[in-house]
């Protein structure tokens, strides 16, 4: 009897670990499409699960992700796979390469090259894959189905035509140079500053403006500091006349006191004359409520 058992539990341990497969039926399936200056995203909803995400920031490419209601894949490596459809015989599956899953809602966020890979998948038939094992050897399976991606596609295109061209992070810091030693802003200043404006124009919550002017070392201390102090005004102007309200901005100058790089040659002079602009969301403090005042002739009570 103890051999019998022995050898079901042999048997019962040399079976594959079960796997768990999530997706959404075939007749169920639609893709969302949402988003605005700053973000568009196309989505499908998986049954049971949760929803895998394409998400494209203003100023980037975008990014594959995958959402769960439960919050967790049990951490670890998973792989991501573009998978052939079950009717595109002799088809193998494309290996995109592991991501990382974290716990949370977001589990995981695939590089910009993954996503764009991912996307011709679909283009094609074929099915983003998330294969996750565990380490009791079975593996979960989360699978988006390709059905009405075409119309959804082209819907999201529209969206991203329409994105700023940076975002809040890519443009929260920015320096503005004056190569030629002057004052003026050229061309290539304007350029910058009219994307900057475009953002700002966009989010109203961006309402703190600060400047930083410099120079180079190439005359004295003061006259250095009375230019980087032009400089300074020259974008607030610039900024004032595009609408920025001028209570929103700071103004600092430093004169030579902070090079990027070594004042040692004609080309590094010209990076130090610059204008660093730093952008922030300051809150605005609540107005307290006014008191209300008892009239004079109110009885007292006690």
């Amino acid at each position: 009897m103890r051999q019998h058992y022995l050898a079901l539990l042999s048997l019962f341990a040399s079976l594959p670990a079960m796997a768990l497969t999530f997706q959404t039926r075939l007749e169920n399936v639609e893709w969302k499409v949402e988003g605005d200056k700053f973000e568009c995203r196309l989505s499908q909803p998986i049954a049971d699960f949760g929803s895998g995400e394409f998400l494209r920031r203003a100023g980037e490419q975008a990014t594959f992700r995958l959402k769960a209601y439960n919050g967790s894949l049990g951490g670890g490596s998973a792989t991501l796979l573009a998978a052939a459809a079950p009717w595109q015989p002799g088809r193998g599956d494309i290996n995109l390469g592991a991501v990382r899953a974290g716990s949370g809602d977001v589990l995981f966020n695939s590089s910009q090259a993954q996503a764009g890979r991912l996307f011709n998948g679909l283009l094609e038939g074929r099915s983003p894959t998330v294969r996750h094992y565990s380490r009791d050897g079975g593996y979960s399976e989360i699978r988006l189905l390709p059905v009405k991606f075409n119309k959804a596609y082209s819907d999201y295109q529209l969206c991203t035509a329409k994105l700023l061209p940076m975002n809040f992070d890519q443009i929260k810091q920015t320096q503005v140079g004056f190569p030629g030693g002057g004052i003026d802003l050229d061309a290539a200043a304007k350029a910058k500053l009219m994307v900057m404006l475009e953002f700002i124009k966009a989010d109203p919550t961006v309402n703190h403006i600060e400047l930083d002017g410099h120079s180079d070392n190439s005359g004295n201390r003061l006259s250095n500091r009375d230019l980087s102090r032009r400089r300074g005004l020259a974008v607030m102007d610039f900024l004032k006349a595009n609408g920025v309200p001028e209570s929103q901005i700071v103004l600092r100058f430093h004169g030579e006191r902070y090079p990027l790089v070594p004042n040692t040659s004609p080309a590094n002079r010209a990076q130090n004359r610059r204008v660093n602009i730093h952008l922030d969301r300051v809150p605005v403090p609540e107005k307290p409520a006014p008191q209300a005042t008892a009239p004079a002739n109110a009885a007292a009570t006690s």
